[in-house]
Protein backbone atom coordinates (compact mmCIF):
# COMPACT_ATOMS: atom_id res chain seq x y z
CA UNK A 1 0.00 0.00 0.00
CA UNK A 2 1.33 3.43 -0.90
CA UNK A 3 0.97 6.30 1.59
CA UNK A 4 -0.61 9.56 0.22
CA UNK A 5 1.63 12.61 0.73
CA UNK A 6 0.48 14.65 3.74
CA UNK A 7 0.13 17.94 1.82
CA UNK A 8 -2.23 16.42 -0.74
CA UNK A 9 -4.28 14.84 2.02
CA UNK A 10 -4.75 18.21 3.74
CA UNK A 11 -5.76 19.84 0.41
CA UNK A 12 -8.29 17.12 -0.37
CA UNK A 13 -9.77 17.43 3.09
CA UNK A 14 -10.22 21.19 2.69
CA UNK A 15 -11.91 20.77 -0.67
CA UNK A 16 -14.24 18.12 0.76
CA UNK A 17 -15.19 20.39 3.66
CA UNK A 18 -15.85 23.23 1.22
CA UNK A 19 -18.15 21.02 -0.79
CA UNK A 20 -20.09 20.01 2.29
CA UNK A 21 -20.50 23.58 3.45
CA UNK A 22 -21.54 25.12 0.13
CA UNK A 23 -23.15 22.20 -1.69
CA UNK A 24 -21.67 20.79 -4.86
CA UNK A 25 -22.04 22.68 -8.11
CA UNK A 26 -24.03 20.88 -10.81
CA UNK A 27 -23.96 21.27 -14.52
CA UNK A 28 -26.72 23.19 -16.25
CA UNK A 29 -29.57 20.90 -17.14
CA UNK A 30 -28.73 18.29 -14.49
CA UNK A 31 -31.78 19.05 -12.31
CA UNK A 32 -35.36 19.06 -13.59
CA UNK A 33 -38.81 19.59 -12.07
CA UNK A 34 -41.72 17.96 -13.89
CA UNK A 35 -45.37 18.72 -13.10
CA UNK A 36 -48.22 16.19 -13.40
CA UNK A 37 -51.85 15.99 -12.34
CA UNK A 38 -52.45 12.86 -10.29
CA UNK A 39 -56.19 13.43 -9.92
CA UNK A 40 -58.69 15.81 -11.54
CA UNK A 41 -62.32 16.39 -10.54
CA UNK A 42 -63.16 19.36 -12.76
CA UNK A 43 -63.40 22.09 -10.12
CA UNK A 44 -59.93 21.22 -8.83
CA UNK A 45 -57.12 18.71 -8.97
CA UNK A 46 -54.21 17.13 -7.12
CA UNK A 47 -50.82 17.88 -8.63
CA UNK A 48 -47.22 17.01 -7.93
CA UNK A 49 -43.73 18.02 -8.99
CA UNK A 50 -41.01 15.42 -9.42
CA UNK A 51 -37.52 16.90 -8.98
CA UNK A 52 -34.92 14.64 -10.55
CA UNK A 53 -31.15 14.87 -10.41
CA UNK A 54 -29.65 13.66 -13.69
CA UNK A 55 -26.19 14.99 -12.75
CA UNK A 56 -23.19 13.04 -11.53
CA UNK A 57 -23.16 14.42 -7.98
CA UNK A 58 -25.61 15.10 -5.18
CA UNK A 59 -27.59 18.34 -4.98
CA UNK A 60 -28.37 19.95 -1.63
CA UNK A 61 -31.42 22.18 -1.53
CA UNK A 62 -34.08 23.03 -4.10
CA UNK A 63 -36.66 25.76 -4.73
CA UNK A 64 -39.50 25.49 -7.21
CA UNK A 65 -41.50 28.61 -8.12
CA UNK A 66 -44.43 29.06 -10.49
CA UNK A 67 -47.59 31.08 -11.20
CA UNK A 68 -51.23 29.99 -11.33
CA UNK A 69 -53.80 31.78 -13.54
CA UNK A 70 -56.68 33.75 -12.11
CA UNK A 71 -59.36 31.50 -10.66
CA UNK A 72 -56.92 28.82 -9.47
CA UNK A 73 -55.07 28.60 -6.15
CA UNK A 74 -53.11 26.15 -4.01
CA UNK A 75 -54.76 24.80 -0.88
CA UNK A 76 -53.10 22.04 1.10
CA UNK A 77 -49.57 20.86 0.24
CA UNK A 78 -47.00 18.36 1.48
CA UNK A 79 -43.27 17.53 1.47
CA UNK A 80 -42.34 21.21 0.94
CA UNK A 81 -42.50 24.65 2.57
CA UNK A 82 -44.66 27.19 0.76
CA UNK A 83 -44.67 30.96 0.50
CA UNK A 84 -47.14 32.86 -1.65
CA UNK A 85 -47.39 36.33 -3.15
CA UNK A 86 -50.63 36.80 -5.08
CA UNK A 87 -50.69 34.14 -7.81
CA UNK A 88 -46.94 33.41 -7.42
CA UNK A 89 -46.02 30.33 -5.36
CA UNK A 90 -42.59 29.29 -4.04
CA UNK A 91 -41.95 25.80 -2.66
CA UNK A 92 -38.68 24.94 -0.82
CA UNK A 93 -37.46 21.59 0.37
CA UNK A 94 -38.06 20.32 3.90
CA UNK A 95 -35.12 19.29 6.11
CA UNK A 96 -35.56 15.64 5.16
CA UNK A 97 -35.74 15.89 1.35
CA UNK A 98 -33.32 18.67 0.43
CA UNK A 99 -30.48 16.40 -0.64
CA UNK A 100 -30.98 14.57 -3.92
CA UNK A 101 -28.34 12.00 -4.81
CA UNK A 102 -27.16 11.60 -8.39
CA UNK A 103 -29.85 9.74 -10.36
CA UNK A 104 -32.39 10.12 -7.54
CA UNK A 105 -35.58 12.19 -7.28
CA UNK A 106 -37.96 13.66 -4.71
CA UNK A 107 -41.61 14.60 -4.95
CA UNK A 108 -43.82 17.26 -3.39
CA UNK A 109 -47.50 17.79 -4.03
CA UNK A 110 -50.52 20.01 -3.46
CA UNK A 111 -54.27 20.30 -3.97
CA UNK A 112 -55.46 23.15 -6.17
CA UNK A 113 -58.89 24.66 -6.74
CA UNK A 114 -59.75 25.61 -10.32
CA UNK A 115 -58.36 24.03 -13.47
CA UNK A 116 -55.33 26.27 -14.04
CA UNK A 117 -51.93 24.57 -14.07
CA UNK A 118 -48.49 26.02 -13.19
CA UNK A 119 -46.84 28.39 -15.64
CA UNK A 120 -43.43 30.10 -15.65
CA UNK A 121 -41.88 27.33 -13.58
CA UNK A 122 -38.34 27.87 -12.23
CA UNK A 123 -36.05 25.52 -10.30
CA UNK A 124 -33.24 27.04 -8.24
CA UNK A 125 -33.59 30.18 -10.36
CA UNK A 126 -33.33 28.40 -13.70
CA UNK A 127 -35.99 26.81 -15.86
CA UNK A 128 -37.67 23.68 -14.58
CA UNK A 129 -36.67 21.75 -17.68
CA UNK A 130 -32.97 22.34 -17.06
CA UNK A 131 -32.64 23.63 -13.47
CA UNK A 132 -29.51 25.01 -11.79
CA UNK A 133 -29.14 27.99 -14.04
CA UNK A 134 -29.93 26.11 -17.26
CA UNK A 135 -32.13 27.98 -19.73
CA UNK A 136 -34.76 27.08 -22.28
CA UNK A 137 -35.54 29.89 -24.67
CA UNK A 138 -37.32 27.91 -27.38
CA UNK A 139 -41.04 28.67 -27.51
CA UNK A 140 -43.67 26.03 -28.35
CA UNK A 141 -45.15 25.90 -31.81
CA UNK A 142 -48.30 27.93 -32.45
CA UNK A 143 -51.58 26.03 -31.85
CA UNK A 144 -53.55 25.39 -35.02
CA UNK A 145 -57.07 24.34 -35.89
CA UNK A 146 -58.84 26.45 -33.27
CA UNK A 147 -62.52 25.56 -33.66
CA UNK A 148 -65.77 26.41 -31.91
CA UNK A 149 -67.31 23.09 -30.83
CA UNK A 150 -70.41 24.40 -29.11
CA UNK A 151 -72.09 27.33 -27.39
CA UNK A 152 -74.88 28.11 -24.96
CA UNK A 153 -76.37 31.37 -23.81
CA UNK A 154 -73.45 31.82 -21.38
CA UNK A 155 -70.52 29.80 -22.70
CA UNK A 156 -68.44 28.90 -25.75
CA UNK A 157 -66.54 25.61 -26.12
CA UNK A 158 -63.32 25.41 -28.16
CA UNK A 159 -60.80 22.82 -29.32
CA UNK A 160 -57.47 22.99 -31.16
CA UNK A 161 -54.52 20.90 -32.35
CA UNK A 162 -51.73 20.33 -29.83
CA UNK A 163 -48.51 22.36 -30.01
CA UNK A 164 -45.01 20.85 -29.87
CA UNK A 165 -41.99 21.94 -27.83
CA UNK A 166 -38.36 20.90 -27.43
CA UNK A 167 -38.99 20.03 -23.78
CA UNK A 168 -42.75 19.79 -23.53
CA UNK A 169 -45.91 21.91 -23.51
CA UNK A 170 -47.32 22.37 -20.01
CA UNK A 171 -50.54 24.21 -20.84
CA UNK A 172 -52.52 26.60 -22.99
CA UNK A 173 -53.87 30.09 -22.39
CA UNK A 174 -57.23 30.89 -23.97
CA UNK A 175 -57.87 34.57 -24.63
CA UNK A 176 -61.23 36.25 -25.10
CA UNK A 177 -60.26 39.30 -27.11
CA UNK A 178 -57.21 40.71 -25.31
CA UNK A 179 -58.08 39.21 -21.90
CA UNK A 180 -56.97 35.84 -20.53
CA UNK A 181 -60.16 33.79 -20.15
CA UNK A 182 -58.84 30.46 -18.88
CA UNK A 183 -55.77 28.22 -18.72
CA UNK A 184 -55.96 24.49 -19.43
CA UNK A 185 -53.55 21.60 -19.75
CA UNK A 186 -55.38 19.86 -22.63
CA UNK A 187 -56.48 20.90 -26.11
CA UNK A 188 -60.06 21.96 -25.34
CA UNK A 189 -61.69 24.52 -23.10
CA UNK A 190 -65.04 26.07 -22.25
CA UNK A 191 -65.18 29.80 -21.58
CA UNK A 192 -68.10 30.55 -19.26
CA UNK A 193 -69.75 33.61 -17.77
CA UNK A 194 -70.53 35.18 -21.16
CA UNK A 195 -73.49 37.38 -22.04
CA UNK A 196 -76.34 35.96 -24.12
CA UNK A 197 -76.71 36.86 -27.81
CA UNK A 198 -73.21 38.36 -27.91
CA UNK A 199 -70.36 37.83 -30.37
CA UNK A 200 -66.90 36.97 -28.98
CA UNK A 201 -63.45 36.41 -30.50
CA UNK A 202 -61.01 33.82 -29.15
CA UNK A 203 -57.33 32.91 -29.58
CA UNK A 204 -55.07 30.40 -27.82
CA UNK A 205 -51.34 30.11 -27.19
CA UNK A 206 -49.13 27.36 -25.71
CA UNK A 207 -46.70 27.62 -22.79
CA UNK A 208 -43.80 25.43 -21.68
CA UNK A 209 -42.25 24.78 -18.25
CA UNK A 210 -39.76 27.63 -18.67
CA UNK A 211 -42.57 30.11 -19.22
CA UNK A 212 -41.98 30.49 -22.96
CA UNK A 213 -45.14 31.37 -24.88
CA UNK A 214 -45.98 30.51 -28.46
CA UNK A 215 -47.49 32.99 -30.88
CA UNK A 216 -51.27 33.30 -30.75
CA UNK A 217 -53.37 31.07 -32.96
CA UNK A 218 -55.64 32.41 -35.64
CA UNK A 219 -58.78 33.82 -34.03
CA UNK A 220 -62.27 32.34 -34.20
CA UNK A 221 -65.57 34.03 -33.44
CA UNK A 222 -68.74 32.69 -31.86
CA UNK A 223 -72.07 34.15 -30.82
CA UNK A 224 -73.72 32.94 -27.65
CA UNK A 225 -77.29 31.73 -27.76
CA UNK A 226 -80.21 33.95 -26.81
CA UNK A 227 -80.74 33.77 -23.07
CA UNK A 228 -84.52 33.92 -23.09
CA UNK A 229 -85.72 32.77 -26.52
CA UNK A 230 -85.17 29.66 -28.56
CA UNK A 231 -85.16 28.38 -31.19
CA UNK A 232 -83.87 31.24 -33.30
CA UNK A 233 -84.87 31.98 -36.85
CA UNK A 234 -88.41 30.60 -36.89
CA UNK A 235 -90.06 27.18 -36.54
CA UNK A 236 -91.93 28.40 -33.47
CA UNK A 237 -95.31 27.42 -34.94
CA UNK A 238 -94.42 24.24 -36.85
CA UNK A 239 -96.74 21.24 -37.27
CA UNK A 240 -95.40 17.81 -38.20
CA UNK A 241 -96.01 16.90 -41.84
CA UNK A 242 -95.36 13.70 -43.79
CA UNK A 243 -94.23 14.88 -47.24
CA UNK A 244 -94.43 11.45 -48.95
CA UNK A 245 -97.02 9.52 -46.95
CA UNK A 246 -100.57 9.92 -45.54
CA UNK A 247 -101.87 11.78 -48.60
CA UNK A 248 -99.89 15.03 -48.16
CA UNK A 249 -101.62 18.28 -49.11
CA UNK A 250 -99.91 20.60 -51.62
CA UNK A 251 -97.65 23.16 -49.98
CA UNK A 252 -99.47 25.96 -51.80
CA UNK A 253 -102.77 24.83 -50.26
CA UNK A 254 -101.20 24.59 -46.80
CA UNK A 255 -99.75 28.08 -46.90
CA UNK A 256 -102.85 29.72 -48.38
CA UNK A 257 -105.32 27.72 -46.28
CA UNK A 258 -103.64 27.66 -42.87
CA UNK A 259 -101.18 30.53 -42.81
CA UNK A 260 -98.53 28.16 -41.42
CA UNK A 261 -95.26 28.20 -43.34
CA UNK A 262 -92.94 26.26 -41.01
CA UNK A 263 -93.01 22.47 -40.92
CA UNK A 264 -91.32 19.55 -39.22
CA UNK A 265 -91.00 16.91 -41.95
CA UNK A 266 -91.40 13.29 -40.79
CA UNK A 267 -89.73 10.80 -40.76
CA UNK A 268 -86.25 9.87 -41.98
CA UNK A 269 -85.33 6.32 -40.95
CA UNK A 270 -82.99 3.48 -41.78
CA UNK A 271 -84.24 1.16 -44.57
CA UNK A 272 -86.62 -1.51 -43.32
CA UNK A 273 -84.37 -4.13 -44.90
CA UNK A 274 -81.33 -2.94 -42.95
CA UNK A 275 -78.43 -0.59 -43.55
CA UNK A 276 -77.22 2.86 -42.53
CA UNK A 277 -78.81 4.79 -45.41
CA UNK A 278 -81.30 7.60 -44.72
CA UNK A 279 -84.68 6.98 -46.34
CA UNK A 280 -88.10 8.54 -46.05
CA UNK A 281 -90.44 6.42 -43.90
CA UNK A 282 -87.94 3.53 -43.97
CA UNK A 283 -88.79 2.82 -47.60
CA UNK A 284 -85.64 1.68 -49.44
CA UNK A 285 -87.16 3.07 -52.65
CA UNK A 286 -87.27 6.56 -51.07
CA UNK A 287 -83.60 7.21 -50.38
CA UNK A 288 -82.86 10.77 -49.36
CA UNK A 289 -79.91 10.85 -51.77
CA UNK A 290 -82.23 10.30 -54.74
CA UNK A 291 -85.22 12.30 -53.48
CA UNK A 292 -86.84 14.96 -55.62
CA UNK A 293 -90.41 15.03 -54.27
CA UNK A 294 -89.65 16.07 -50.69
CA UNK A 295 -86.97 18.46 -51.95
CA UNK A 296 -89.57 20.21 -54.12
CA UNK A 297 -91.79 20.63 -51.07
CA UNK A 298 -88.91 22.05 -49.02
CA UNK A 299 -88.20 24.53 -51.79
CA UNK A 300 -91.89 25.48 -51.94
CA UNK A 301 -92.01 26.12 -48.17
CA UNK A 302 -88.95 28.34 -48.35
CA UNK A 303 -90.35 30.08 -51.40
CA UNK A 304 -93.34 31.01 -49.24
CA UNK A 305 -91.03 32.57 -46.64
CA UNK A 306 -90.96 29.62 -44.26
CA UNK A 307 -88.52 26.93 -43.22
CA UNK A 308 -88.42 23.23 -42.33
CA UNK A 309 -86.84 20.84 -39.90
CA UNK A 310 -86.46 17.15 -40.64
CA UNK A 311 -87.37 14.65 -37.92
CA UNK A 312 -85.43 11.42 -37.47
CA UNK A 313 -87.23 8.54 -35.79
CA UNK A 314 -90.89 8.31 -34.85
CA UNK A 315 -92.73 5.39 -33.28
CA UNK A 316 -92.46 2.97 -36.22
CA UNK A 317 -89.47 1.78 -38.22
CA UNK A 318 -85.75 1.67 -37.39
CA UNK A 319 -84.06 4.90 -36.35
CA UNK A 320 -80.62 5.44 -37.90
CA UNK A 321 -79.04 5.49 -34.43
CA UNK A 322 -80.00 1.83 -34.06
CA UNK A 323 -78.85 0.87 -37.56
CA UNK A 324 -75.49 2.61 -37.96
CA UNK A 325 -72.55 0.88 -36.28
CA UNK A 326 -70.70 3.88 -34.85
CA UNK A 327 -71.03 7.61 -34.22
CA UNK A 328 -68.97 8.54 -37.27
CA UNK A 329 -71.09 6.65 -39.80
CA UNK A 330 -74.26 7.81 -38.04
CA UNK A 331 -73.15 11.43 -38.23
CA UNK A 332 -72.43 10.98 -41.94
CA UNK A 333 -75.95 9.63 -42.47
CA UNK A 334 -77.53 12.55 -40.62
CA UNK A 335 -75.23 15.01 -42.41
CA UNK A 336 -76.38 13.67 -45.77
CA UNK A 337 -79.92 14.77 -44.91
CA UNK A 338 -78.76 18.14 -43.58
CA UNK A 339 -76.81 18.80 -46.76
CA UNK A 340 -79.56 17.56 -49.06
CA UNK A 341 -82.12 20.02 -47.68
CA UNK A 342 -79.72 22.73 -46.37
CA UNK A 343 -81.15 22.33 -42.87
CA UNK A 344 -80.58 24.58 -39.88
CA UNK A 345 -83.02 22.60 -37.68
CA UNK A 346 -83.23 18.85 -37.05
CA UNK A 347 -85.48 16.89 -34.71
CA UNK A 348 -84.92 13.52 -33.03
CA UNK A 349 -88.21 11.80 -32.17
CA UNK A 350 -87.03 8.91 -30.01
CA UNK A 351 -89.79 6.51 -29.02
CA UNK A 352 -90.52 2.82 -28.59
CA UNK A 353 -87.55 0.48 -28.31
CA UNK A 354 -85.10 3.27 -29.19
CA UNK A 355 -85.90 5.14 -25.97
CA UNK A 356 -83.77 3.55 -23.27
CA UNK A 357 -81.35 1.85 -25.67
CA UNK A 358 -78.18 3.13 -24.02
CA UNK A 359 -75.78 2.17 -26.81
CA UNK A 360 -78.02 3.66 -29.50
CA UNK A 361 -78.55 6.86 -27.51
CA UNK A 362 -74.82 7.18 -26.91
CA UNK A 363 -74.07 6.84 -30.65
CA UNK A 364 -76.82 9.32 -31.44
CA UNK A 365 -75.58 11.99 -29.06
CA UNK A 366 -71.96 11.50 -30.11
CA UNK A 367 -73.16 11.98 -33.69
CA UNK A 368 -75.12 15.12 -32.74
CA UNK A 369 -71.96 16.55 -31.19
CA UNK A 370 -70.16 15.90 -34.50
CA UNK A 371 -72.99 17.58 -36.44
CA UNK A 372 -72.75 20.66 -34.22
CA UNK A 373 -68.98 20.78 -34.73
CA UNK A 374 -69.43 20.45 -38.50
CA UNK A 375 -71.89 23.33 -38.54
CA UNK A 376 -69.69 25.54 -36.34
CA UNK A 377 -66.65 24.84 -38.50
CA UNK A 378 -68.65 25.97 -41.54
CA UNK A 379 -69.80 29.12 -39.74
CA UNK A 380 -73.41 27.91 -39.50
CA UNK A 381 -75.77 27.16 -36.64
CA UNK A 382 -77.57 23.84 -36.31
CA UNK A 383 -80.46 23.70 -33.85
CA UNK A 384 -81.38 20.30 -32.43
CA UNK A 385 -84.71 19.40 -30.84
CA UNK A 386 -85.28 16.23 -28.85
CA UNK A 387 -88.86 14.96 -28.93
CA UNK A 388 -89.92 12.83 -25.97
CA UNK A 389 -93.10 10.94 -25.01
CA UNK A 390 -94.36 11.70 -21.51
CA UNK A 391 -96.39 10.14 -18.73
CA UNK A 392 -99.16 11.46 -16.48
CA UNK A 393 -96.42 12.81 -14.18
CA UNK A 394 -94.25 14.44 -16.85
CA UNK A 395 -90.98 12.99 -18.08
CA UNK A 396 -90.41 9.28 -17.61
CA UNK A 397 -87.22 7.86 -16.10
CA UNK A 398 -86.16 6.91 -19.64
CA UNK A 399 -86.66 10.51 -20.78
CA UNK A 400 -84.56 11.81 -17.89
CA UNK A 401 -81.82 9.26 -18.53
CA UNK A 402 -81.78 10.26 -22.20
CA UNK A 403 -81.37 13.95 -21.35
CA UNK A 404 -78.54 13.13 -18.95
CA UNK A 405 -76.88 10.96 -21.61
CA UNK A 406 -76.95 13.89 -24.02
CA UNK A 407 -75.15 16.01 -21.41
CA UNK A 408 -72.63 13.26 -20.68
CA UNK A 409 -71.73 13.01 -24.38
CA UNK A 410 -71.44 16.75 -24.93
CA UNK A 411 -74.49 16.99 -27.21
CA UNK A 412 -76.08 20.43 -26.87
CA UNK A 413 -79.88 20.12 -27.14
CA UNK A 414 -81.54 23.41 -28.10
CA UNK A 415 -85.17 22.40 -27.61
CA UNK A 416 -86.85 19.71 -25.49
CA UNK A 417 -90.12 18.92 -27.28
CA UNK A 418 -92.75 17.34 -25.02
CA UNK A 419 -95.15 15.03 -26.87
CA UNK A 420 -98.16 15.73 -24.66
CA UNK A 421 -100.53 13.11 -26.04
CA UNK A 422 -100.93 9.32 -26.06
CA UNK A 423 -100.16 9.27 -22.33
CA UNK A 424 -103.74 8.57 -21.20
CA UNK A 425 -105.10 12.02 -20.44
CA UNK A 426 -108.83 12.48 -19.75
CA UNK A 427 -110.85 13.87 -22.67
CA UNK A 428 -113.14 15.88 -20.40
CA UNK A 429 -110.27 17.99 -19.06
CA UNK A 430 -107.62 17.47 -21.74
CA UNK A 431 -106.34 21.07 -21.79
CA UNK A 432 -105.99 21.26 -18.00
CA UNK A 433 -104.31 17.88 -17.84
CA UNK A 434 -101.78 18.76 -20.55
CA UNK A 435 -100.87 21.89 -18.62
CA UNK A 436 -100.35 19.80 -15.47
CA UNK A 437 -98.07 17.43 -17.37
CA UNK A 438 -96.14 20.33 -18.94
CA UNK A 439 -95.57 21.97 -15.56
CA UNK A 440 -94.28 18.67 -14.18
CA UNK A 441 -91.93 18.31 -17.14
CA UNK A 442 -90.76 21.90 -16.68
CA UNK A 443 -89.79 21.25 -13.06
CA UNK A 444 -87.92 18.11 -14.08
CA UNK A 445 -86.05 19.95 -16.85
CA UNK A 446 -85.05 22.72 -14.44
CA UNK A 447 -83.49 20.03 -12.23
CA UNK A 448 -81.78 18.33 -15.17
CA UNK A 449 -80.45 21.61 -16.58
CA UNK A 450 -79.26 23.63 -13.54
CA UNK A 451 -77.19 25.77 -15.93
CA UNK A 452 -80.43 27.30 -17.28
CA UNK A 453 -82.87 29.61 -15.55
CA UNK A 454 -86.51 28.58 -15.17
CA UNK A 455 -87.49 31.12 -17.84
CA UNK A 456 -84.84 29.81 -20.23
CA UNK A 457 -86.08 26.25 -19.70
CA UNK A 458 -89.57 27.37 -20.80
CA UNK A 459 -87.97 29.04 -23.82
CA UNK A 460 -86.18 25.80 -24.66
CA UNK A 461 -89.31 23.64 -24.31
CA UNK A 462 -91.65 22.68 -27.13
CA UNK A 463 -95.26 21.50 -26.80
CA UNK A 464 -96.53 18.91 -29.29
CA UNK A 465 -100.27 18.15 -29.43
CA UNK A 466 -102.38 15.78 -31.55
CA UNK A 467 -105.42 17.11 -33.35
CA UNK A 468 -108.71 15.28 -32.91
CA UNK A 469 -108.75 11.73 -31.60
CA UNK A 470 -105.42 10.26 -30.53
CA UNK A 471 -104.29 6.64 -30.26
CA UNK A 472 -105.66 6.64 -26.69
CA UNK A 473 -109.47 6.31 -26.56
CA UNK A 474 -109.54 8.51 -23.43
CA UNK A 475 -107.98 11.49 -25.22
CA UNK A 476 -109.62 14.09 -27.45
CA UNK A 477 -108.15 17.40 -28.65
CA UNK A 478 -110.80 19.74 -30.00
CA UNK A 479 -110.29 23.16 -31.52
CA UNK A 480 -111.12 24.66 -28.09
CA UNK A 481 -108.46 22.44 -26.49
CA UNK A 482 -105.91 23.85 -28.94
CA UNK A 483 -107.01 27.43 -28.20
CA UNK A 484 -106.55 26.95 -24.45
CA UNK A 485 -103.12 25.39 -24.91
CA UNK A 486 -102.11 28.15 -27.32
CA UNK A 487 -102.71 30.52 -24.40
CA UNK A 488 -100.51 28.37 -22.14
CA UNK A 489 -97.69 28.34 -24.70
CA UNK A 490 -97.92 32.12 -25.17
CA UNK A 491 -98.02 32.76 -21.41
CA UNK A 492 -94.81 30.83 -20.78
CA UNK A 493 -93.05 31.88 -24.01
CA UNK A 494 -92.33 28.31 -25.09
CA UNK A 495 -89.82 27.68 -27.84
CA UNK A 496 -92.19 25.86 -30.18
CA UNK A 497 -95.84 24.86 -30.55
CA UNK A 498 -96.55 21.90 -32.83
CA UNK A 499 -98.99 19.07 -33.43
CA UNK A 500 -99.24 15.66 -35.04
CA UNK A 501 -100.08 16.11 -37.80
CA UNK A 502 -100.86 18.52 -40.61
CA UNK A 503 -101.82 15.54 -42.81
CA UNK A 504 -104.68 14.93 -40.33
CA UNK A 505 -105.93 18.54 -40.34
CA UNK A 506 -109.12 17.80 -42.29
CA UNK A 507 -112.40 16.02 -41.67
CA UNK A 508 -112.61 12.33 -42.42
CA UNK A 509 -114.80 11.01 -45.21
CA UNK A 510 -116.08 7.48 -45.29
CA UNK A 511 -114.96 4.83 -42.85
CA UNK A 512 -111.72 5.50 -41.01
CA UNK A 513 -109.90 4.29 -37.95
CA UNK A 514 -110.07 5.92 -34.53
CA UNK A 515 -106.85 7.86 -35.10
CA UNK A 516 -106.49 7.94 -38.86
CA UNK A 517 -103.23 9.25 -40.33
CA UNK A 518 -105.06 11.24 -43.02
CA UNK A 519 -107.80 12.97 -40.97
CA UNK A 520 -108.72 14.05 -37.45
CA UNK A 521 -111.88 11.98 -36.82
CA UNK A 522 -113.68 15.11 -35.55
CA UNK A 523 -115.92 17.64 -37.24
CA UNK A 524 -113.81 20.44 -38.66
CA UNK A 525 -112.97 22.66 -41.59
CA UNK A 526 -109.65 22.18 -43.41
CA UNK A 527 -106.69 23.50 -41.40
CA UNK A 528 -108.75 24.43 -38.32
CA UNK A 529 -105.97 23.24 -36.02
CA UNK A 530 -103.10 24.72 -38.04
CA UNK A 531 -104.80 28.13 -38.00
CA UNK A 532 -104.76 28.06 -34.18
CA UNK A 533 -101.13 26.91 -33.96
CA UNK A 534 -100.18 29.56 -36.51
CA UNK A 535 -101.12 32.29 -34.01
CA UNK A 536 -98.24 31.28 -31.72
CA UNK A 537 -95.39 33.78 -31.68
CA UNK A 538 -93.28 32.54 -28.76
Amino acid sequence: MRVRPRALTILATCLLLLGVLTGPAHAAGSLTATFAKTSDWGSGYQGQFTIKNDGSSAVNGWTVAFDLPSGSSVGTYWDALETQSGSHYVFKNRDYNGSIAAGASVVFGFVASGSGTPTGCTLNGGSCDGGGGGSDTQAPSTPTGLTVTGHTSSSVSLSWTASTDNVGVTGYEVYQGSSLATTVSGTSATVSGLAASTSYSFTVRAKDAAGNSSAFSASVSATTDGGGTTPSGGLRAAPYFMPLDNDPQPISAIVSGSGVNSLVLAFVLAPNGGGCTPTWDGDAAQKVSADTAAKAQVDAVRGAGGDVAVSFGGYNGVELGAACSDASSLAQAYQQVIDKYTLTHVDFDIEGDDLGDASGETRRFQAIKILKQNAAAAGRRLEVSLTMPVTTVGLSDLDKAEIQRAKDNGADIDLYAVMAFDYGGPAASMAADVQKVMEAAHGQLVTLRPDLSAATVYARTGLILMNGHTDQPSELFTQDTFRTLLGYAQQHHLGRLSFWSLNRDRQCTGTTGWADGKCSSVTQQPYDFAKIIGQFTG
